[in-house]
């Protein structure tokens, strides 16, 4: 069992201030922190800081009675990082709704300098997002990257930041373990990957190719639009695209379902799974 829990007996404490109301006030964009939920996810973010991730925790917040099953993961933490821990009426005060997971903690993304695309290896799966604003793709996706051995995501500068509260729980913590990076014009992203040699396939369900045809290549990425307008024209007309056959009348899959099945594809075609 880890010594020093801290307990606290207000909602009001100032120690816990950045978990107070975290249905209202995301921590999204300020100082690149993010509240991870659940213990998935907390295991996740330990692992990330005992590594040498892009992540580090700052503190945990638990429910009381959750202490013992998650004692493991919090030997993970160094000493510095506090543990505080509530009973179920101040938790809930605090957070601002019933927390029936109690497992808060506060984390930090340290931003790695460079592009992205410069870290990459010889052979590479990258997986790009333009315009994804629904939080729940965009932590499915990640989830798929990780599944599916992607290598890296790179998200557009109109798509949503994925260490919001929900992406990083649908995304099963995957946020923390896939290499990404956000920002910037898609067509700019794709021209820069296609510079470094990368061969490169938009998903649309009018697309010219079967993803189950795309030939294996060193370097590949999978571009993704979000649902309804897809991928903009300026996409779709400069590079190459795929799609997934299905059953006619359908207009299309949901995002993060139809990012699974061409990520598995072409992950089997570059012999990754």
């Amino acid at each position: 069992m880890r010594s020093g829990l801290i307990a606290i007996e207000s909602a009001d404490d100032p120690r816990i201030a950045e978990f107070r109301d975290i249905r209202e006030r995301d921590l999204t964009g300020r100082q690149s922190r993010f509240i991870a939920e659940g213990t998935v996810v907390l295991r996740m973010l330990a692992e990330a800081h005992r590594g040498n991730g892009d992540f580090v925790a700052e503190k945990v917040l638990l429910l009381r009675n959750r202490v013992d099953g998650v004692c493991e993961i919090l030997e993970r933490l160094p000493d510095h990082v506090p543990v505080y821990v509530a009973e179920a009426e101040v938790l809930d005060r605090i957070v601002g709704f019933h927390l029936h997971r109690g497992v808060l903690a506060l984390g930090r993304r340290e931003v790695a300098a460079g592009d992205i695309v410069d870290r990459l290896p010889d052979r590479a799966l990258v997986l790009v997002g333009c315009g994804i604003s629904n939080h729940d793709n965009a932590g499915s996706m990640f989830r798929n990257a990780a599944a599916f051995k992607a290598d890296a995501i790179i998200l557009d500068e109109t798509s949503c930041d994925p260490l919001y509260r929900k992406a990083l729980r649908v995304s099963v913590g995957s946020v923390l373990s896939v290499p990404y990076q956000r920002g910037g014009d898609a067509v700019d992203i794709l021209t820069r990957l296609a510079e470094h040699d990368f061969a490169i396939w938009t998903l649309s369900p009018r697309g010219e190719t079967d993803i189950r045809s795309i030939p294996a290549s060193d370097r590949m990425a999978l571009v993704v639009g979000t649902e309804g307008e897809g991928l903009p024209e300026a996409v779709l007309s400069q590079f190459r695209s795929a799609r997934i056959p299905q059953s006619p009348g359908l207009d299309s899959l949901n995002v993060a379902t139809a990012t699974g099945i061409a990520l598995f594809a072409m992950s089997s075609a570059a012999k990754l799974v």
